[in-house]
């Protein structure tokens, strides 16, 4: 449980989100996902999913990292926080988002 209390942190701080921001997005209580930071429940699967969702990784970089935010390019963060950022959207805002990135992408 340390393991994953410690990486879920850790991801958290990569894509600059907080325990409550983490929790509203996954659909949870900021005293149940508090639990899994400090290390002293362990999520099901399905909750379990959705914080990987949430933050942008699959279960085996939270339960066996290997890569570090000091290893990762400030474009890697930025994509991984777009990532998280969209998968909480409904329809109507990821198709607006895709748009005005597609747009930004093409005056460059």
């Amino acid at each position: 449980m340390e393991t994953l209390s410690r990486n879920l942190r850790r991801r958290a701080k990569e894509l600059d989100l907080s325990d409550a921001e983490v929790a509203r997005r996954a659909g949870l209580s900021e005293r149940r996902y508090g639990h899994y930071v400090a290390g002293t429940r362990e999520p099901d699967f399905a909750t379990f999913m959705r914080i990987c969702e949430v933050l942008a990784v699959t279960p085996n970089d939270l339960l066996f990292p290997t890569r570090t935010a000091e290893r990762l390019t400030p474009r890697e963060i930025a994509n991984m926080q777009v990532i998280s950022a969209m998968s909480m959207m409904d329809e109507g805002r990821l198709s607006l988002a895709v748009k005005l990135i597609c747009t930004l992408a093409e005056d460059q």
